[in-house]
């Protein structure tokens, strides 16, 4: 598991490459993120491609978020993948 660092005061894009391999011929017709627990900031959730991404900003100090990006396929089929973000000042 990849952790990811985040400065509280930074803005930061980070996102999932559902193409690599994955969709085979499908594409993305529905994306949502969540966080846990509340503190991080979601915004400008885009896709391109096959790429769902969103923006990052906020968070305390010291704490640690699991961002995670559900999508649904044209096919109707639907995965999800999460990525954990540790705040810290740098």
């Amino acid at each position: 598991m990849n952790i990811f660092l985040k400065d509280p005061g930074g803005v930061i894009e980070h996102a999932v490459d559902w193409d690599a391999g994955y969709l085979a011929g499908r594409t993305i017709s529905q994306s949502i993120w969540q966080v846990e627990p509340v503190g991080l900031t979601l915004a400008g959730a885009r896709l391109a491609g096959g790429r769902a991404a969103i923006t990052l900003s906020g968070g305390a100090g010291g704490s640690v978020y699991r961002v995670s990006n559900r999508v649904t396929l044209s096919d109707g089929s639907s995965d999800e993948r999460t990525l954990v973000v540790r705040v810290e000042e740098r």
